[in-house]
């Protein structure tokens, strides 16, 4: 059974720059830097511990949050399943770490995980905010943890991206976008937002629909390209001079 909500919550935005925009992604950069960077000290069995963790904790945030919303009434079809590419990207890692083959998952959600989880965190946009710490909480954990679990990877596990993975997941999200466009229009919902462009400021939307789709997609391809030669940078902080 399918429930349907019986109140919808108003979208919360935070300005860019405002103060709470700064002390936030402050915090998130700080914590970022740590966790990044313990990973240089920990042994490889421990950075694999590490992963786990993040791991259990986004399978928890795609669990507990949808449930909460549903124990409270207010899950609804329209907009709670996990069809945005933030959602598909931490339903992915959550289980990632546990698998012995990872490298097309891997590929694929460093790309999203990475642009999209820090899209979110600089342009935030928390759709259907009912107000609660858990839920502001739950937007930043998730968000951060998908673009950290990739470069925790890729940083302290030594995977590496394949040659061809900007081609393969540009595929992919492509396929995702065929099957979830006509799904928007039967539901009336925005996943992925391929129905109308989201509320919040993003630099990376240009236009009216379906035009700013079209512009995303030039966009998203020239990051992956970006993220794919900063990923085979190899950098030497013990380098000596």
């Amino acid at each position: 059974m399918i429930l349907l909500a019986n109140q919808t919550f108003p979208n919360y935005i935070i300005k860019f720059m405002s103060d709470e925009w700064i002390v936030n992604n402050i915090a998130v950069l700080v914590v970022v830097i740590f966790i990044l960077g313990l990973g240089r000290f920990l042994s490889s069995q421990n950075n694999i511990r590490v992963t786990y963790i993040i791991g259990v904790i986004l399978f928890f945030t795609s669990v507990v949050t949808p449930l909460r919303t549903a124990i409270n009434g207010h899950w609804n079809v329209v907009t709670d399943l996990p069809f945005h590419l933030c959602g598909i990207s931490g339903l992915i890692c959550s289980v990632l770490p546990f698998l012995k083959r990872k490298q097309a998952l891997f590929d694929f959600v460093f790309y999203t995980g990475v642009i999209g989880g820090i899209m979110s965190v600089l342009t935030p946009q928390m759709n259907g905010y009912d107000g609660s710490d858990f839920a502001y909480l739950e937007y930043y954990i998730r968000h951060v943890l998908i673009f950290l679990l990739p470069l925790y990877m890729l940083q302290n596990l030594n995977i590496r991206l394949s040659k061809y993975s900007v081609f393969t997941s540009f595929i992919i999200i492509n396929v995702l976008l065929v099957f979830i466009m006509p799904l928007n229009f039967y539901l009336g919902s925005n996943y992925m937002y391929l129905a109308e462009p989201p509320q919040a400021n993003n630099p990376l939307i240009i236009g009216v629909w379906p035009y700013y789709l079209l512009w995303f997609e030039v966009f998203i391809v020239v990051l992956m390209f970006i993220f794919y030669k900063l990923s085979t940078l190899r950098f030497n902080i013990n380098r000596s001079n």
